[in-house]
């Protein structure tokens, strides 16, 4: 089965996302910023990264920036999971690299359909 890379800095949202995941299969790496996540990303292959934008450390605007300068990233999709609804900041993040926007809170059937439509 795909995995995913979750980064939150969140651990309950984090643990929420990671249970629902693991019920349909899917193998889970957790991270609590982007740069912890880009750490775990170096010299590893996730089908997928579900990332928050706002973090300490490391934001997922940056962290998309970041892991699509890395080989193994650069078709990997990437989908933005965040309180962030404005077309300013989603913008951001298309510009970065991010495949896809989902608002919290999250619903679990939509993320795995969504995850479902983007892993191959």
């Amino acid at each position: 089965m795909a995995s995913i890379l979750v980064v939150d800095d969140s651990a309950s949202l984090r643990n929420m996302v990671t249970f629902t995941l693991k019920q349909e299969g899917y193998q889970v790496v957790e991270a609590g910023n982007g740069q912890e996540a880009l750490a775990k990303a170096q010299g590893a292959r996730f089908d997928l990264v579900l990332t928050d934008v706002n973090m300490p450390i490391m934001d997922g605007i940056t962290l998309c920036a970041e892991l699509r300068k890395l080989p193994a990233f650069k078709f990997t999709p990437i989908l933005v999971l965040t309180t962030e609804s404005s077309a300013d900041m989603k913008q951001r993040g298309k510009a970065a690299g991010a495949t896809g926007w989902l608002v919290k809170p999250f619903n679990p059937e939509k993320l795995i359909s969504t995850i479902k439509r983007v892993v191959r």
